[in-house]
């Protein structure tokens, strides 16, 4: 089986577990959802009101606050150390706002590595699941 075969297959997976996860998930003003997206090189973070279909508050390792420091942390520990400033700053960004309560999406990605390291990192914050 090819590289790029396996890479689409590997894909549809990911997107049937996050179809399942998400009929059970639905952000409400009291509570709303966190969503983890990663790829290669990057993680994004969205806490997102369902009923109104808004974004509340967003944060990614390409947001202007944490920049930065991206260099040394990927010399520190890579990309989970980057996923971790990422749940920092979207956790801090939260409760300026007001949100303390979320519900974690991790739209079908596996709960470890850069995803549990995100979680972890928003929950030291003070954001709780």
């Amino acid at each position: 089986m090819s590289k790029i075969k396996r890479r689409e297959l590997k894909e549809k997976a990911r997107l049937r577990r996050k179809k399942r996860i998400r009929k059970k998930i639905f952000g409400t003003p009291e509570r709303p959802r966190l969503c983890v997206y990663k790829s290669c090189k990057h993680i994004y973070g969205q806490i997102i009101d369902d009923t109104i279909g808004h974004t509340l508050v967003a944060a990614s390792s390409l947001s202007p606050e944490i920049r930065e420091e991206i260099e040394e942390l990927k010399k520190k520990g890579g990309k989970t150390e980057i996923a971790k400033a990422v749940g920092r700053l979207i956790a801090k960004k939260a409760l300026e706002k007001g949100i303390t309560k979320v519900c974690f999406d991790r739209a079908g990605f596996k709960y470890h590595g850069r995803i549990k390291a995100f979680a972890d990192a928003a929950r030291e914050v003070g954001l709780e699941f």
